[in-house]
């Protein structure tokens, strides 16, 4: 029987677990499994005839919304295709204060770079501890990922915006080729 555990922040329990257990049982309900918490841990583990890959989708739910994330932004991972990706700020900062500069450079004067870099890419985006985490479809992530670590390698918020507004014409370009080929 697949099993997993997962060190959640104290914080973000009761979040996991919700108002009267709904998010626990929305997650258990919709990927068929059983969750456990206990001490600051989340035990998940599959029900009989559960689909194999039902505990890591879980897994990744629960990291989610220990993450930062709301838990209708993690319940994306549901569905087919998206994923989740964590970045560890603190790779990239040697000390408190410049872990708090880096994540002030993502987030920027009142969410503005973030919601930018949400609304360019279709990706979510959370800031939360020393991490900054990622829920959308592969192509999303990996775009809204590479802006957000031009950032935390000092580039210009300009350069990371000049990425995606490229990354963004050339897929309209080749959506264009695609309906043009597709016509003939």
């Amino acid at each position: 029987m697949e099993e997993e555990f997962i060190r959640v922040p104290q914080e973000r329990i009761g979040i996991i677990i919700g108002k009267q257990g709904k998010i626990k049982e929305e997650i258990e309900k919709n990927l068929n499994v059983n969750i456990l918490i206990k001490d600051g841990v989340v035990r998940i583990s599959e029900k009989e005839n559960a689909d194999p890959l039902a505990v890591w989708k879980a897994k990744d739910v629960v990291k989610a919304i220990a993450r930062g994330f709301s838990p209708e932004k993690a319940f994306q991972l549901f569905k087919n295709g998206k994923i989740l990706e964590i970045i560890d700020i603190s790779q990239y900062a040697r000390t408190k204060n410049s872990l708090l500069r880096e994540k002030g450079r993502i987030i920027g004067k009142n969410g503005k770079t973030r919601e930018y870099i949400e609304r360019m890419t279709g990706a979510y985006i959370s800031v939360y501890g020393k991490t900054v985490s990622f829920i959308g479809e592969f192509e999303e992530v990996y775009d809204a990922k590479k802006a957000v670590e031009m950032l935390l390698e000092g580039k210009p918020h300009s350069t990371a915006y000049y990425y995606l507004e490229k990354s963004v014409k050339e897929k309209k370009r080749a959506e264009k080729i695609n309906l043009w080929k597709e016509r003939k």
